[in-house]
């Protein structure tokens, strides 16, 4: 988690208002984090955080494409990513600071620096898609040819299943029952 050090923002530094800041995300981020859904990408996270006197707002903005691995096909193609997301961090003198929800993060008074690395790798993985495809299953560059030519060899036509279907004679049966009446 070395590298993740540049994700550390110390705020007590700072001046109140508006500061930017910017990150580069990579295959190295990705690699920090274990059994991530992403393995691969290229990303902009522009941050802008807006220091006042009892809280922090951070308005975090993705752009990029991550790799995705396509459900029909097995292979990785790029998806377009554009995330928008706002996080909010109140400062406590509570000693219990389990009042974290998904939309307000709870800081003791005594902290010092906030780390935006599981935001923005949570954001990201939030943005990818349930169902991966290629958009033009076969036709693209990112395709696997091979599979797709074994998965439609391998497939009924329509038929077989009908010929699967005729063949057995309780179906028949079932069926002259629902004419008769």
């Amino acid at each position: 988690m070395k590298s993740l050090q540049e994700y550390r923002i110390p705020f007590t530094g700072l001046k109140t208002g508006k500061h930017q800041f910017d990150f580069d995300i990579d295959k190295g981020f990705f690699n920090e984090f274990e059994y991530s859904l992403v393995k691969d990408g290229k990303l902009k996270v522009d941050m802008e955080l807006d220091k006042q006197e009892t809280m922090l707002i951070l308005l975090f903005k993705i752009k990029g494409e991550i790799f995705s691995t396509c459900d029909f096909c097995l292979s990785d193609f790029p998806t377009l990513v554009n995330v928008n997301e706002r996080q909010i961090v109140k400062f406590s003198d509570d000693e219990n600071l389990e009042d974290n929800t998904d939309e307000i993060i709870v800081l003791g008074r005594n902290e010092h620096e906030i780390n935006v690395s599981q935001l923005i790798y949570e954001y990201i993985n939030l943005a990818v898609p349930l169902f991966n495809r290629c958009e033009d299953v076969g036709n693209t560059e990112w395709c696997d040819k091979e599979v797709i030519e074994k998965l439609n060899a391998l497939s009924a036509t329509k038929k077989e299943v009908q010929e699967n279907t005729d063949a057995d004679p309780r179906w028949e049966a079932l069926k002259n029952i629902k004419n008769d009446n």
